[in-house]
């Protein structure tokens, strides 16, 4: 029943995608760059060959830096495709997106052009979307990163490792990523140009005039924002000077500008990243206030401009904006933690944020935790102890025997152990723990089986929405897969948690309307409680166990009753 026809990326792969992003802007020369955009296609994205064919000045394309192979590269690296040929490849084929893909069954007719390539023949594919050896698929790189700009070169790429042809998330991947790629093949020729600019006013003192004008035009027309602000002194971090892009990017007029300072512009959480970068030098990434109040991501680089006789002068800064490469990553990174068809949390999140309330150290008998310092004082109403490693840990009344020890150099970790309540449910000692509740729903199969897998996601949708609305505030609704979910829900005692899951399941119980017909599930709960000592798995097994427990004491029309 899931709706996307590609697993979940791991978050560890996507960590690898936003670093080989991050990368393509911190290479040291515009070659390096091509070669990063190259390599970044390997150890990013899954295939095992690339290839950036960029623009010449003649219009005709020319292989600037091959990936994965050496043989490749060899074969490759220097040689020259005419533009006409380029240009009737990429207007040939599928189009995804901005991508063009060539199947093997049309590319034959491209096997004797002048276009560099090292595609071979092969079998016929063995199911629909295994990827052939003649298959061809291209990413424009335009200027600036949008479709609409001028073309700069043309990514090419082959032999996915999974020897399949990319699925929906990859094309996003790799559409997302030519267009960082063409952004920092542009940044790296603007860098360039700044760095020469700047060398001539440091060294060509009697051409002073010149290039003056030569840094102005390239600091006024810059694509991407570009400041000039103090350095050192009462006046530190003001603006000077500000180009037209950065005044449209914060929606601030250049005069309203240079009564302000980065530090007056930065989002407050990002005030210590910007003293860093602005004492250092180097790049950072953070948040400046638009005129509208709203905050936009960008990528600030400084660099230093220094006078020979009287030491640093002035910061020239490089605003990027990078407010959608941002988007696209919290994008990516909520599809690896919700479920597609719910948007609940999913197993992997479930996991982690119960991981997150647990430590390995197990009750000891009687109460208490085995790494509270004991004492012969009263009981305290709460506070802080220290483990036998040293670590200062928080506690409540119910959590020790005596009053802690002070501490205080011991460093402080936050952590406050889980403990569950009271396992005599006949008596109340007004506890409250972490409770589990493991959900699996009744009848949903045969709601599949009748109506199809269509009428079965409707009805997932409806339970986790019932469910959501059940809860308060706070508290955690998963999808665990399947018709099973799972609710975590702290501050509750045993009462409270049985209270909850008669109210989640009367929520489940009332007909849910699908295509028109009324259909009914029931809902079987599993009561469990989180304690410190416990792994997430065995927490998670435990309330499994009392819900299958639960389900068997009823009857099979109770169950669809609730």
């Amino acid at each position: 029943m899931e709706t996307e026809s590609e697993p979940y990326i791991r978050l560890a792969t996507l960590r690898q995608l936003h670093q080989v992003v991050a990368d393509l802007n911190t290479a040291r020369s515009f070659a390096d760059t091509l070669q990063a955009v190259a390599d970044g296609v390997i150890t990013g994205l899954g295939f095992e060959l690339s290839a950036v064919n960029l623009v010449r000045q003649d219009g005709d394309l020319v292989v600037a830096a091959v990936g994965g192979s050496a043989g490749a590269e060899a074969l490759m690296a220097g040689r020259v495709g005419p533009r006409c040929s380029w240009e009737r490849r990429l207007s040939m084929g599928d189009r995804w997106g901005d991508l063009r893909f060539i199947p093997y069954s049309e590319g034959w007719v491209l096997d004797d052009d002048d276009v560099p390539q090292w595609h071979t023949p092969g079998p016929a594919p063995r199911f629909p979307d295994e990827w052939h050896p003649m298959d061809r698929l291209f990413a424009p790189l335009y200027a600036g990163g949008a479709s609409g700009g001028e073309l700069i070169g043309v990514l090419s790429v082959d032999k996915p490792r999974n020897g399949r042809r990319p699925g929906a998330w990859g094309r996003e991947a790799l559409q997302m990523y030519a267009f960082h790629a063409a952004v920092a093949i542009g940044n790296a020729r603007l860098r360039g140009n700044m760095q020469r600019a700047l060398l001539r006013l440091e060294r060509e003192q009697q051409a002073l005039r010149a290039s003056e004008e030569s840094f102005r035009q390239a600091f006024e027309y810059a694509p991407s924002g570009m400041a000039i602000a103090e350095m050192g002194g009462d006046q530190h971090g003001r603006l000077l000077r500000t180009n037209d892009a950065l005044c449209r990017l914060l929606g601030r007029p250049a005069s309203a500008m240079r009564r302000f300072s980065f530090s007056d512009l930065v989002h407050p959480e990002d005030i210590g990243t910007l003293l860093r970068t602005s004492a250092e030098g180097g790049r950072a990434e953070l948040r400046l206030a638009r005129r509208d109040g709203s905050y936009v991501w960008v990528s600030l680089r400084n660099s230093v401009v220094a006078d020979a006789a009287d030491g640093p002068r002035f910061l020239l800064t490089h605003v990027e904006d990078i407010e959608e490469r941002k988007r696209h990553e919290l994008q990516l990174a909520h599809r690896a933690s919700h479920d597609s068809l719910t948007g609940l949390p999913n197993s992997a999140e479930l996991r982690a944020r119960l991981a997150a309330r647990l430590c390995a150290t197990p009750p000891r008998p009687g109460g208490g935790y085995e790494d509270e310092a004991d004492s012969s004082g009263g009981g305290g109403a709460g506070g802080v102890y220290v483990d036998a490693a040293g670590h200062l840990h928080g506690f409540d009344e119910f959590e020790c025997f005596g009053t802690p020890p002070p501490v205080e150099s011991a460093p402080f970790d936050g952590h406050v152990h889980t403990i569950p309540p009271n396992e005599d449910s006949s008596v109340d000692d007004g506890h409250k723990g972490l409770a589990v509740l493991f959900c699996d729903l009744d009848g949903f199969k045969s709601i599949n089986d009748r109506f199809g897998h269509h009428a079965g996601d409707a009805v997932l949708i409806e339970v986790a929405r019932r469910l959501t609305n059940g809860v308060r505030e706070g508290d955690t609704v998963a999808r665990l897969g399947g018709d099973e979910f799972v609710v975590l829900a702290d501050g509750l005692g045993r009462a409270d948690a049985q209270d909850l899951a008669v109210r989640l399941r009367n929520a489940i119980t009332p007909p849910i309307r699908v295509d028109g017909r009324a259909v009914r599930v029931g809902a079987s709960f599993g009561i469990g409680w989180a304690s410190c000592g416990m792994s997430a798995e065995e927490v998670l097994h435990s309330a499994d166990q009392r819900m299958y427990i639960e389900k068997r004491s009823r009857s099979k029309e109770r169950r669809r009753a609730g």
